[in-house]
Formats: C-alpha cells, sequence, structure tokens
C-alpha cells in the first residue's frame, strides 16, 4: 500500500476521494500573486501529486489571479479520470495584492467562467462559496450569493457547491438553498474553533477541508510539537497533518507547497502513528494557543 492510501478515502461530491490532497495556493507567486519564480517546478509539483495518487487538487482562479489555474491546466490536461478539481469562488484581487469581496451575482458568474476557461473544463466538480463578511466566519445571510451559485448549479456548470468560512447558522440556511457537500473553514492543531462543528458533520458524512493545515501564512510552532515530532523521527508539519487525519474521518487535507521534496513529506505524513499517549500530549498544543 502506498503512502497516500494509507490516509483512508471519503466522498467528496460525486468522487471517493484520498483523504490526503493538495492544496494549489503556493504555486502562484509571493504572497499568491503573480507568476510563480519557477513555472517548471511548479508544473512539477503538480504533476508529482498525482502520481503519487492524489485525487483531489483544491484551487481557485484568484490565485495569481488565474495563473494558478492555468498552471494546473499546462501540467494535468487532459485531466485523469478520478482527479476532483475542487475551487472557489467570492473574492478578487486587487492591484495591490489584497483580497476583497466579489459576491454579486454578476462577480459570482463571471468567476465561474473564469475557472470553467483557465482550467479548461466544460463543468467544475465542486466549488466552495467563499464567504468576505470579516477575516474569519461572521454572521449574516448567504442567501443571495448561494442562490446565486445555485443557479449556475442548474445550468450545468457547478456539479457540486461547498462553502467557505462560514458559521453553523450559514451552513444551516445553505442547505434550504441547496445540498452542501463539503465545508471548508480554518482548523489546524492550534486553531480548532470548530472543533464540535467537524463532529456534527462527520455524523451527517458531510466532508471538512481544513484550510492552513500548517498555519498558513504563519506556520505552527510549538514546542510540543517540535518534541514529539523529533521523538517520532518526523517533521512538526508531518505530525501536524497525521494528527488532522486521527482527529475524524470526515477531514480531507489540502497542504499546499511549491516544493517536490516537501509535497513527498507531507503524503508521508499518512504513514505515521500516533498512539493515544502522543494524541494527548499534542492536546496541549491547542490549550497553550
Amino acid at each position: 500500500m502506498s503512502s497516500i492510501q494509507k490516509s483512508g478515502t471519503f466522498t467528496l461530491g460525486s468522487h471517493t476521494v484520498k483523504r490526503l490532497g493538495y492544496g494549489a495556493m503556493q504555486l502562484a507567486g509571493p504572497h499568491v500573486f503573480g507568476p510563480p519564480r519557477d513555472r517548471d517546478a511548479a508544473l512539477a509539483v503538480l504533476r508529482e501529486a498525482v502520481s503519487s495518487g492524489v485525487d483531489h487538487i483544491d484551487t481557485c482562479d484568484y490565485y495569481g489571479p488565474h495563473v494558478t489555474n492555468q498552471i494546473i491546466r499546462e501540467a494535468l490536461s487532459p485531466y485523469p479520470k478520478d482527479l476532483v478539481l475542487v475551487t472557489k469562488i467570492g473574492a478578487r484581487r486587487g492591484s495591490d495584492a489584497s483580497w476583497l469581496p466579489a459576491n454579486s451575482p454578476t462577480e459570482l458568474e463571471q468567476a465561474v467562467h473564469d475557472n470553467l476557461r483557465n482550467l479548461g473544463l466544460e463543468v467544475l466538480d465542486v466549488v466552495n462559496l467563499r464567504i468576505m463578511f470579516g477575516m474569519g466566519p461572521t454572521e449574516g445571510s448567504i442567501e443571495a450569493q448561494l442562490t446565486a451559485l445555485a443557479e449556475l448549479q442548474r445550468k450545468g456548470l457547478v456539479r457540486h457547491i461547498g462553502l467557505s468560512n462560514v458559521t453553523p447558522a450559514q451552513i444551516e440556511e445553505g442547505r434550504r438553498i441547496c445540498k452542501i457537500v463539503c465545508l471548508q473553514n480554518q482548523y489546524n492543531l492550534a486553531h480548532r474553533d470548530d472543533d464540535a462543528l467537524i463532529d456534527q458533520l462527520a455524523r451527517e458524512g458531510t466532508a471538512y477541508v481544513p484550510f492552513f493545515p500548517l498555519g498558513g501564512f504563519s506556520p505552527l510552532q510549538s514546542s510540543t510539537l517540535s518534541r514529539v515530532a523529533e521523538r517520532l523521527g518526523a517533521t512538526p508539519m508531518q505530525v501536524a497533518l497525521a494528527w488532522l487525519l486521527r482527529r475524524s474521518p470526515n477531514i480531507l487535507l489540502i497542504p499546499g507547497t511549491s516544493s517536490v521534496g516537501h509535497l513527498r513529506e507531507n503524503l508521508a505524513a499518512a504513514e505515521l502513528e500516533l498512539s493515544a499517549e502522543v494524541l494527548q500530549e499534542l492536546e496541549g498544543v491547542a490549550k497553550a494557543a
């Protein structure tokens, strides 16, 4: 059995995917803006991921903007039949690389067409509606935005819909409009606001996809994590990923990197065994945070 197969599987839309996938955000330039420093390296990472068994990739057209999706198309098209490309809409990039809301019906429709064009697809497998009411999940009705996306689904441009950066109340509101196949919020070993939500979604059979699983722009730093990793002969990030795989069976991981070597390290996390004692020790990371 290969490393990635040991991560297990879970349902994402109409596919059953391995729980360890790949996030494409780091394929763009610095600050996720403009072209990468090394385009050939970006292409190599994507091809290595798929050849290693990765069957779901998280992306969006405002990475770059447009750059990441264009690289994915160059590297992987024609796409393997079992590869699920998950994208997101609801934001855009300013000329200064800022992240801005873009959630009017017109902007959402344009974003879907941008993703289709740059990925070279006729229909998007899964589209996450990213809510930009605040930096983190912020209460407020998402009916108008989700209704617009559901209409694009009815037109056949989108197969499945997910939500990103939302509260439990917004998930319930969303479910009254359309089926929600996945939820994507910030979550990792130190940032655990969604503990109860993850357990609820697991009971319901809905995928939870943590963004910033390794801390994002500020990587996880913990003396406890480093101590455990050294004892296990692993890297701290491998331990953090292995912990997420153990946390709940509905968690799908999308760690990102622009390095083939780092990609291989991430995928090897599926082989890392964490004892009950280690899991208890790692609970202290969240408490310290």
